[in-house]
């Protein structure tokens, strides 16, 4: 049988399709993958190949028939563990959550399966979806396929780290700071974080909620742009309720060849401190897009005070996430947010103010968005797209000790603090703007990096049009050694 495992997942569905390969068989080459690998990455950590097995066999018997399901007709593929998948656990990595077993599909479940998807699997988080390393208490830890021992990113780590390894022929995960665009960067593959609204949230919110969250997305990760923009066309669109009253229409590109587009690059930036080996490897990437026919502007960026979209962000993000916090923690912050000097802008403060941020301060907060918003369109009008990182370096070790907000990474010799990144997350997706992470290479390292492509509100198709044609000059996607 033809070694399929690192082929995309357009590419499975067609030879799927054309019947080179059953999708029986097809399952079958990533649970036997899964079996192989898992056991060192623990990626997979939730299984149902009984039901996956008779799906597969269902698909066949459609085709053979006649009917063809969808664009991922007999496609294996898994599922981040946020999303809901009835008989499956949905517990965000918490123990509080263990039990908490679905008897309802997630819209985009329901979606993946009328697509034609054979769904074996959910894929590893941080509790509560809350890191950029993947462990809890009810899994354990979730490894970078390119070492093990340094982080595959979160909260979609299992998810990147199961592509990477060729488990999965295609992923679904979630975004509020970066978790898909960081574990893409980290483990070497694609992701994209959709425009805010475009790919409804329903049943792949925390446990029991109905509201979609400010700033959050669900999306696609995958090993090829080509799954990106077909995974995104099946996810998005209003659900029934919203369907009555608007339809989505997401425009296509305008650019055909990389010539067309032009874009501004932003490399570095004072609100985080930047690891030199990734920075040249993205100027390297940067260079060679130039060279390929880019229009690249240096430095180019929209009319916005960095620090202040930093800060903005993380009040807004800190608000969101604490909508969870219990009695007892929200008092907490409220009380330390009250007690703080003016103009303690720390970390540790600004998640205390923004979790118990009054609904007056919100409305100031989501007015200055809004200004914000406005300078990205007015900087669209010149530009197609901005370049820049996704993070501040390549995949970290494991470090477990602590909460987050106290930990650091080593960029450039130095100990800086690990939240610092957020600021590359936030940056684009204050303003609710698409992000396409595409494969840009190998750092000094040896590890994997990604580059990300921000465009305009709701023209996420030609970022990932962008990521596209990039894999022609810098190669796309690479699997590790040894898989």
């Amino acid at each position: 049988m033809t070694d399929i495992w690192f082929d995309s997942a357009t590419s499975l569905a067609k030879q799927i399709q054309n019947k080179s390969i059953s999708a029986r068989e097809a399952l079958e080459v990533f649970l036997a993958r899964t079996e192989r690998f898992n056991g060192a990455l623990n990626a997979i950590i939730w299984q149902d190949a009984a039901a996956a097995r008779a799906r597969a066999d269902a698909a066949d018997a459609a085709l053979a028939a006649g009917d063809n399901w969808g664009p991922l007709h007999g496609v294996p593929v898994t599922i981040k563990e946020a999303y809901d998948w009835a008989g499956s656990p949905t517990t965000w990595g918490d123990v509080a959550f263990k039990e908490n077993i679905p008897t309802r599909n997630a819209l985009a479940v329901d979606r993946l399966l009328s697509a034609g998807a054979v769904i074996f699997g959910k894929t590893n988080v941080p509790r509560h979806l809350s890191d950029w390393q993947t462990f809890n208490d009810i899994y354990g830890t979730t490894n970078n396929p390119w070492d093990v021992t340094r982080v595959p990113g979160g909260s979609s780590g299992g998810s990147a780290a199961a592509l990477s390894a060729g488990m999965t022929a295609l992923e679904f995960g979630s975004d509020i700071g970066a978790s898909i665009r960081n574990p893409a960067h980290y483990c070497g593959v694609y992701g994209h974080k959709p425009t805010w609204g475009a790919v409804p949230s329903t049943g792949a919110l925390w446990p029991g909620q109905r509201a979609e969250d400010d700033l959050a997305a669900i999306g696609p990760l995958a090993r090829a742009a080509d799954d990106l923009e077909m995974a995104l066309k099946v996810m998005a669109g209003p659900d029934r309720a919203d369907g009555l009253g608007w339809t989505l229409n997401l425009p296509a590109p305008t650019q055909r060849r990389l010539s067309d587009f032009k874009v501004g690059v932003m490399l570095t930036d004072p609100s985080c401190a930047q690891d030199d080996a990734l920075t040249a490897q993205l100027q390297n990437t940067v260079d060679a897009l130039a060279r390929a026919g880019v229009h690249v502007v240096e430095g180019a960026r929209p009319a916005i005070d960095t620090a202040d979209a930093f800060r903005t962000y993380l009040l807004l993000l800190r608000s969101a996430t604490g909508a969870h916090a219990t009695p007892e923690d929200f008092a907490a912050h409220t009380a330390r947010a009250l007690a703080a000097p003016p103009d303690d802008w720390s970390y540790k403060t600004v998640v205390d103010r923004g979790v118990s941020i009054s609904h007056h301060e919100w409305l100031k907060l989501n007015e200055k968005r809004y200004e914000m918003m406005q300078a990205w369109d007015a900087w669209f009008n010149d530009f197609d797209l901005l370049l820049c990182p996704t993070a501040a370096s390549t995949a970290f070790v494991h470090d477990h000790v602590g909460v987050r907000a106290d930990r650091t990474i080593v960029i450039n010799g130095k100990q800086e603090p690990v939240v610092d990144q957020l600021f590359w997350a936030g940056y684009p997706n204050m303003a609710f703007l698409p992000s396409t992470v595409a494969p840009a290479g190998l750092t000094r390292d040896g590890l994997p990096c990604g580059l990300q492509i921000v465009a305009k509100r709701f023209n996420d198709l030609s970022s990932i049009h962008f990521a596209r044609l990039m894999a022609d000059v810098v190669g796309g996607f690479q699997p590790p050694p040894g898989y």
